[in-house]
């Protein structure tokens, strides 16, 4: 196992990272569909420890804290607590009284206290910040963070899952009035998920944040592909019939001629949106254009809008014979210039736009 400095401090990590995000009691609040429990979750503990996996990471709203109490009994188990980098989370919902969801310090400081006494221990290695909030002012959550940090319970603090302008808030907040700042962001990152490459990812290199993605590859694996098979998470499989004649179950086509039962997965959770049949049908069959229903307009290169334009070449009738510019005119009314390089000769090339369709700059 290969081991590195988390970010800029000297925190020494595996450079895998077990996340429990899949252990504790199934039959808890708001718990996974897919969790395992105490005896289930051993091996994957142990075969860690095997493998020199020393960064363990979890959250205290995972399986409604009980992946917290799992966590420390495996450490008990299998390893000794300073062997293991123990890292865990707050801002989810444990209760609905004023410090059970958040980042206020009324929540930050109870919530640091319940989160040690599940883990069975008196120290927590990376206390991080699940999610950003709009509801506590930046000053409240870093300086309560911070306190934390001085009282002994947290080593080290880190972030998760937000825009980059709210990690620089924070960061900025904690810059100015001398409080412990973050050193990692854990985040998604994965093939279908990439936007934090541009800003938040570009920010943490610039910042000497170390970063702990999550890539989530089964997660994107049910996007593309969906899930129908009964073990599958309940929001991915589709709760709405599809509307195309050669993917919908419903259809006269499909029920006329028997349709041989394929495998229960892969299967697109939007069924006739992002899902490619088996053996579709002619393309004089297909219906045109494809609307994806989590778009608001249909695709851009199937709508109609952009079907309709076309770029016309023709000559300008005032040019004069011979010339090698085009003679300066005005853009009609319902056209749009083309203002890249004009072929040699009295021609010009104008946009055709359907009735009705303008053209704005941005």
């Amino acid at each position: 196992m290969e081991y590195v400095r988390l970010g800029k401090t000297g925190l020494r990590v595996s450079r895998i990272a077990l996340g429990c995000m899949s252990y504790g009691d199934p039959k808890s609040t708001s718990a996974y569909l897919w969790s395992l429990d105490d005896e289930d979750a051993q091996p994957f503990f142990c075969q860690a420890v095997e493998l020199g996996v020393t960064f363990w990471d979890t959250a205290n709203v995972y399986q409604h804290g009980t992946s917290e109490e799992l966590v420390g009994r495996a450490i008990k188990r299998y390893a000794r607590r300073e062997e293991i980098v123990l890292a865990t989370k707050v801002h989810g919902k444990m209760h609905d009284g004023p410090g059970g969801q958040g980042l206020s310090r009324k929540a930050i400081l109870e919530q640091v206290d319940a989160s040690l006494a599940r883990l069975g221990t008196d120290y927590i290695d990376l206390y991080q910040i699940h999610r950003f909030d709009p509801d506590a002012r930046v000053e409240e959550t870093m300086e309560a963070l911070h306190d934390i940090v001085k009282a002994g319970k947290v080593r080290y603090l880190g972030a998760s899952s937000m825009h980059a302008w709210q990690f620089a808030k924070l960061q900025h907040a904690a810059d100015r009035h001398g409080w412990t700042r973050f050193v990692s962001m854990q985040n998604q990152d994965n093939l279908l998920r990439r936007p934090d490459e541009r800003e938040l990812l570009a920010m943490c290199a610039d910042m000497g944040v170390g970063v702990v993605p999550t890539p989530r590859r089964a997660r994107a694996a049910w996007l593309v592909a969906g899930a129908s098979s009964p073990t599958a998470p309940a929001w991915t499989r589709s709760s709405r019939p599809s509307t195309h004649r050669w993917t919908s179950r419903s259809s006269t086509r499909s029920s006329a001629s028997p349709k041989p039962a394929g495998p229960a997965w892969p299967r697109s959770p939007w069924p006739g949106c992002c899902s490619t049949p088996s053996s579709p049908p002619p393309s004089s069959e297909r219906p045109s254009p494809i609307t994806c229903r989590r778009r608001s307009q249909p695709w851009p290169c199937t709508s109609p809008t952009t079907k309709s334009m076309h770029w016309k070449r023709r000559t300008h009738p005032t040019a004069p014979p011979g010339t090698n510019q085009p003679t300066p005119h005005r853009p009609s009314a319902g056209t749009a210039e083309h203002h890249h390089q004009q072929p040699p000769g009295p021609l010009r090339w104008d946009l055709q736009l359907p009735q009705g369709v303008g053209v704005t700059s941005r």
